[in-house]
């Protein structure tokens, strides 16, 4: 007896109460693999459905997959696992897509990309399919956000139509339970290179009588935090160095005398301010060589040579070293000032002067503790990764 065609195909729909419109998406689907003749199957990833949406399911023909941990990406994760399609193509069971109209990913599919994107600005976007908030702020911001930080070709990061290679995704190890799983998938394939393209989807308004699952404030920040700390150049690097360069300046400019700039003075006020900026942006580069190191060591970044290089020229040798320089030269600045203090026989002091000598001893000697420190930390990483 011969062995049944293998599946090619997944439609899979994530479910969460949704007896209302999964009927309808169930048939759309099981009628494009009908017409297209696509050896394939219809998944729905139940959440814990308690409108009877599991029976509707499977008397319309779906195979149904109780997926206990709660939420939209933990339930797109676990059904992605149970899939038997060489290729998946996932969407809302709230009839807002057309399973009918599957031919263009498909395509894409088959010609070898791993992840074909829906694009519903491309596609058209239905009256009253999609709130204002969303369209004209919500997801564009987030999508360019998503495509300066990581260079994805992608232009629509949260349309919920998409095909992509079962064994691609499954190899990207997707975490993110909740709606952010929609960029963690964009974000990864970005990262590791795999091959991407857009089809113009349309967007329709949702069936459903009662209001989404999506909550626009809560999950617009779960986006944008994902997206901020799988980049940390763009999180800490780049605004640490921007910080660093305008304290330096600021100090530099200042440390001869006040200066004038109008009708206003900016004296040793604006010192210590230009100080802070200086010691906060040096904290802040610190903190995106932890995290590189740290995101590269557990597989949420791939490799960066660069960046390995960077490691190997900062040894905890020469970090101790420019460290304990930085704090010598602070101490002697603070000397300098002692030595001034002492010779007005330790009365009181003229502030213009003396802290023009103190903010930069104390600015150095902080400096100097924190590369000391830092220099130890990414030791502290390279031996546990040795491990």
């Amino acid at each position: 007896m011969e062995d049944a065609d293998p599946i090619e195909l997944t439609i899979l729909m994530p479910c969460l109460d949704e007896a209302e419109t999964l009927a309808r998406c169930i048939d759309k689907a099981m009628g494009y693999l009908a017409r297209s003749g696509v050896s394939g199957e219809v998944l729905i990833a139940d959440n814990g459905s308690t409108d009877g949406s599991q029976a509707i399911a499977r008397a319309h023909g779906a195979r149904v997959v109780a997926i206990a941990a709660r939420g939209y990406g933990a339930a797109l994760i676990g059904g992605i696992r149970a899939a038997q399609g060489r290729f998946v193509i996932m969407g809302d069971s709230d009839d807002s897509y057309d399973f009918a109209d599957l031919d263009g990913f498909v395509a894409k599919l088959r010609s070898g990309f791993a992840l074909v994107m829906g694009n519903r600005f491309q596609g058209g976007i239905m009256p009253g399919a999609m709130p204002p908030l969303h369209r004209w702020l919500g997801n564009p911001v987030l999508s360019f956000i998503g495509r300066l930080f990581f260079r994805s070709p992608c232009g629509d990061f949260h349309c919920g139509l998409r095909g992509f290679e079962r064994a691609a995704i499954l190899a990207l190890d997707l975490q993110a339970p909740g709606m952010e799983f929609a960029s963690e998938m964009v974000v990864k394939a970005t990262l590791r290179g795999l091959p991407m393209t857009e089809v113009p989807t349309v967007l329709h308004p949702d069936g459903r009588s009662r209001p989404p699952h999506l909550r626009s404030w809560r999950d617009g920040w779960r986006h944008l935090r994902f997206l901020l700390l799988f980049s940390p150049s763009w999180l800490f690097l780049y605004p640490g160095l921007a910080l660093m360069l305008v304290g330096a300046c600021g100090m530099g400019w200042l440390l001869p005398g006040a200066r004038r700039i109008g009708g206003v003075v900016l004296d040793i006020h604006s010192l210590l301010y230009a100080a802070t900026a200086l010691l906060v942006g040096a904290q802040s580069v610190f903190f995106w060589l932890f995290a590189k190191h740290y995101s590269i060591r557990e597989g949420m970044l791939p490799e960066d040579p660069m960046f390995r290089g960077v490691l190997r020229r900062l040894s905890l040798e020469g970090g101790l070293i420019a460290g304990a320089g930085l704090v010598v030269a602070g101490v002697a600045l603070g000397g300098a000032a002692l030595g001034g203090w002492g010779a007005s026989g330790f009365g009181g002091l003229v502030p213009g002067e003396a802290m023009r000598l103190v903010i930069p001893s104390m600015t150095l000697v902080l400096l100097g503790f924190q590369c000391a420190y830092g220099s130890f930390f990414v030791s502290v990483l390279e031996i546990r990764a040795s491990r």
